[in-house]
């Protein structure tokens, strides 16, 4: 019965005529892979790559670098279907985990399967919500993202959870390499199952993959913002954990695990949210709680004890995981201002272009504002950037009303 209420719930969201089912089947084993990756990554690159604070920036500036790319590489395939580009994403991702799972740990090698995995992860990023959007009911937008959100979290969770025990049972010697391995291979039956969405989407009209015109304008300056504020949390809130506090595999996953679940029962609310009150009121709110964690992460080891400081510190991680869930927004804003679902398609993929162009900046300069200037300014230029974020979103006009 919970199966068939569940199925029913999804059933009210999307269309019956589209792929959702086999869609959101690949999001699941994507998620699972990305779960079991996501999990080692952080402290497989500090304990056997030997990567330091401004080690990570750096590679961050190349994980993040097929970001700024995906533009001119949709641009080139702009006769491709959304389909066909989510599929081509899946098959990159499959290639980049099993350059990890077979290279040796070195900080160039493992650079160059984080950037090919990447690649791959952001030419399906701006496909997977102009799918959702795609198959979702007339209205349901919100509802669709969320879950699209909700699937994936569910996968990652679980993979998660199999770090956690992993490495609480091989205490000695930590299987990193045999779990990119398992990793690659559920890769490669996400890419198998993204074979099966046949449907074909409208595309070509235009005949180009991005539109840099000026209705969208300022939803492009807040991808800015909000890719800014984001890649602080992405690759230094893990960071800080390890380095500073000096947590283990198994507890970042643990957290990972435990922000994957919150994310999860939060996604479908936070999409209705969405379609309740507006995307405006929901991007304007967000930051409200975003300055507060910014602050408790930066300052929390000058407030408290060291191990308070800690849970501290990983309360609002969870936090920044639930309060990130609002970028769908942006998204529904990006769907009220096109004409049809080829400019949204087109519009999102530019948008994930434009956030990394500041983005790619923050990874490659945030290792040294840590190193050289501590984690306390590292995290109030987070807060900064996401008050810019709040104050710019209050400018946007509200949802227009359609006939």
């Amino acid at each position: 019965m919970k199966k068939e209420n569940s199925l029913s719930q999804f059933k009210n969201v999307f269309r019956e005529d589209s792929k959702f089912k086999v869609f959101l089947v690949s999001l699941l084993i994507t998620g699972l892979s990305y779960g079991l990756y996501k999990g080692m990554l952080d402290n497989f690159l500090a304990e056997i790559v030997g990567m330091g604070e401004m080690d990570r920036g750096v590679t961050e500036f190349f994980r993040e670098l097929p970001g700024i790319l995906l533009v001119f590489i949709l641009a080139a395939f702009y006769m491709l279907s959304a389909e066909t580009l989510y599929k081509a994403g899946a098959i990159i991702m499959l290639v980049g985990m099993g350059m990890h799972a077979v290279l040796p740990p070195t900080k160039i090698l493992a650079t160059l399967a984080i950037c090919m995995y990447s690649l791959g992860e952001h030419i399906q990023l701006g496909m997977k919500s102009t799918l959702s959007l795609q198959y979702s009911k007339p209205g349901r937008g919100g509802a669709a993202l969320g879950a699209q959100n909700a699937t994936s979290q569910i996968g990652t969770l679980a993979g998660y959870l199999v770090i956690v025990f992993a490495f609480a049972v091989f205490t000695e010697k930590q299987p990193y390499t045999v779990f990119f391995g398992i990793a690659a291979v559920l890769a490669g039956v996400s890419a198998v199952c993204s074979m099966r969405i046949t449907g074909k989407s409208e595309t070509d009209q235009t005949k180009r993959r991005f539109y840099l015109k000026k209705k969208y304008s300022k939803y492009y300056m807040l991808e800015m913002f909000y890719g800014a504020r984001k890649q602080v949390f992405f690759t230094f809130g893990p960071d800080v954990l390890i380095l500073f506090y000096g947590a283990n595999a198994a507890t970042i996953s643990l957290l990972f695990a435990i922000s994957a679940v919150a994310c999860f029962f939060a996604s479908p609310v936070v999409g209705r949210i969405i379609d309740k009150l507006g995307y405006k009121v929901v991007m304007v709110a967000d930051t409200l709680i975003l300055v507060i964690v910014c602050f408790f992460y930066g300052f929390a080891h000058h407030l408290f004890p060291k191990d308070v400081a800690f849970i501290v510190c990983c309360v609002n991680y969870v936090l920044d995981a639930i309060i990130s869930l609002a970028s769908m927004a942006s998204n529904l804003y990006v769907q009220d201002l096109s004409e049809n679902a080829e400019e949204v398609k087109a519009t999102i993929s530019t948008g994930v272009s434009i956030n990394h162009v500041i983005t790619i900046f923050i990874a490659l300069f945030g290792g040294w504002i840590w190193q050289t200037l501590g984690i306390e300014l590292l995290f109030i230029a987070s807060a900064v950037l996401g008050l810019c974020n709040s104050a710019y979103a209050a400018t946007i006009k509200g949802k227009k009303q359609r006939t």
